[in-house]
């Protein structure tokens, strides 16, 4: 059971803490009805389980979720089974992951078939024969699938619209906010919401990775059209390349994406920061607990500031219990417009070079985005060669990239490592090394821990002072330094504190900060004062907003003090 006001999972009918009547994360199983030939969504206890709704026939078990088979997927089947096209046209066709129901039989098509699969005969196939692909069973079979499944549509309706206005009576309509990526997920929620509060004009935030399916571009701007009255905003990093940050700090891999903070949570910060600065506001997203493992562990609504990726949002998930079929028997029934890459095969609508993506989606993509695809390859391949694999293509063809951690073999891995020497003519003072020239951005960096005070320091040393925020009492005294071992250098000597080491710790962060910065604009997602900001030029904590809450440079919020950390370290 689940408490939507105390965001808790108890036991009981009735909420142990406000009394409320708590909701059901009722699992759900797929049945199939051999004689009306479609799927039947049912729960595990329900009573007439087993039981189709329109024929009273028996049904079997099938699996754990499913999603539809358009035809243009379903051509594709045929060509790679080695069938006539067409052959499946009659057929009612379902799949999860890589297994496919014609009819409710499996056939499952192992990694190997796609990943040695010849894309360019294949997409002459389709070419060929897309003209007299036929939509006419599969529209019948629809038609049957969602009257058989009215009760569950209506049950998911019902309790996302009742979570949508209780959640959303906490906030003000104008901070009320859509988090709009174009897959089928957010499609459903920005759906859901702005029918249960008869709202069509709530801001919708869409954040283009520049990393996006052409569908998906093109499905965000039929979208806006055909929504006038939504505010409607795109989000996008301006300033960075994504191929040139991958040459750097190498690509993103399924433990290191460092593209998801600097192409999407960040720029999708600074539109919230220039909408609502520093109020806090309720962001609609479309999470769901059944995506995967580290998403079963959200809660329905979140706000703790270590789950959520911008700190100014309060997140809720209206669809956190659906699984897949249960968001295509909304699409379908309430006859919602959705992107097109969905017909085309693929389950998941995000970056189209994402490590996340299987070997499946690699395959579609060679078909249906080649240049883009083999641009990609070649690249991957050239950075296997430069940090020192034997066999780059087998590194790359076999998808061993997307494991890859750390800096190894990058010259940006240098940039990371926090080096220091001790001072020997002043207590508690560290001599840190710098990768470039001291200058006002490093000083700028230590607004954080108080009042930075240039004017109380001794001129000619150039020496800065950093005063306590709460006391006023000197903290830190900061000045350039001539260092034999390093190029470059900065002397730090902490003062009137308990815990000298605590502090020279953060002290590190931020010069690691200063080393390694990237622009990767984690940073400014997780000031909730909205006092840093991160350009091409400098990175700037604006002293008139910052609260020095120290959330930037506290390893609980961001590990090593800096995103960089974790990307480039090196064993």
């Amino acid at each position: 059971m689940w408490c939507r006001n105390c965001n808790i999972e108890t036991n009981e009918k009735e909420c142990p803490i406000c009394g409320e009547k708590t909701m059901e994360d009722l699992p759900t199983e797929v049945y199939w009805c051999k004689t009306c030939n479609i799927p039947i969504i049912q729960t595990i206890n329900q009573a007439d389980k087993g039981i189709c709704p329109i024929c009273g026939g028996t049904t079997k078990y099938l699996s754990t979720d499913l999603r539809p088979v358009f035809p243009e997927e379903r051509l594709l089947l045929e060509i790679l089974l080695d069938k006539k096209p067409q052959e499946f046209s009659k057929s009612s066709i379902w799949a999860a992951n890589n297994r496919y129901y014609i009819d409710g039989k499996g056939i499952s098509i192992p990694n190997s078939v796609f990943q040695h699969a010849d894309t360019d005969a294949i997409s002459e196939k389709l070419e060929v024969n897309a003209v007299s692909n036929t939509y006419e069973y599969f529209d019948k079979y629809i038609e049957a699938f969602i009257n058989a499944n009215r009760n569950r549509l209506n049950y998911l309706k019902n309790e996302a619209f009742e979570f949508v206005r209780k959640t959303a009576s906490g906030f003000d309509e104008e901070r009320l906010v859509i988090s709009f990526s174009g897959g089928k997920d957010s499609t459903v929620t920005a759906d859901v919401v702005v029918k249960a509060l008869s709202n069509p004009s709530l801001v919708h935030i869409f954040g283009n990775t520049t990393l996006e399916f052409p569908t998906t571009i093109k499905y965000a701007e039929m979208y806006r059209k055909n929504h006038p009255q939504a505010i409607f905003l795109f989000a996008k990093n301006e300033e960075q390349v994504f191929y040139d940050v991958c040459e750097d700090i190498g690509p993103p891999a399924r433990m290191m994406r460092w593209c998801c903070s600097m192409f999407k949570t960040g720029p999708i910060t600074r539109v919230i920061n220039s909408l609502y600065r520093n109020q806090q506001i309720l962001t609609f997203y479309g999470i769901r607990k059944s995506e995967s493992v580290s998403r079963s562990k959200y809660n329905r609504v979140e706000d703790d500031a270590e789950s959520v990726k911008i700190q100014q949002q309060t997140v809720a998930s209206p669809i956190f219990f659906w699984k897949d079929l249960d968001i295509w028997l909304y699409i379908l029934a309430e006859e919602v417009d959705f992107n097109e890459a969905y017909r085309l095969g693929y389950d998941r609508v995000g970056c189209w070079c994402c490590p996340n993506n299987n070997q499946r989606a690699q395959f579609l993509s060679r078909i249906y985005m080649p240049e883009q695809s083999k641009k990609w390859r070649e690249f991957l391949i050239r950075f296997a060669k430069k940090i020192g694999k034997q066999d780059a293509e087998v590194y790359v063809d076999t998808g061993k990239w997307k494991a890859r951690q750390g800096g190894n073999g990058l010259a940006a891995a240098g940039d990371v490592k926090i080096k220091y020497t001790n001072c020997t003519s002043e207590e508690n003072a560290k001599i840190y090394r710098l990768v470039k020239p001291f200058d006002d951005e490093l000083i700028g960096m230590f607004t954080p821990f108080g009042r930075v005070a240039p004017e109380l320091g001794k001129k000619l040393l150039r020496e800065t002072l950093v005063l306590d925020a709460k006391t006023n009492v000197p903290i830190l005294s900061i000045q350039p330094f001539s260092q034999d071992r390093y190029e470059y250098a900065v002397k730090v000597r902490t003062m009137n504190v308990k815990d000298h080491d605590a502090l020279q710790r953060m002290v590190g962060y931020q010069i690691r900060k200063f080393n390694a910065c990237r622009k990767c604009l984690k940073c400014e997602s997780i000031c909730r004062a909205g006092a840093i900001s991160v350009s091409e030029d400098i990175y700037y904590i604006d002293p008139d907003k910052c609260v020095h809450c120290k959330m930037c440079m506290t390893a609980k919020y961001l590990d090593g003090g800096c995103m960089m950390d974790k990307y480039l370290r090196t064993k």
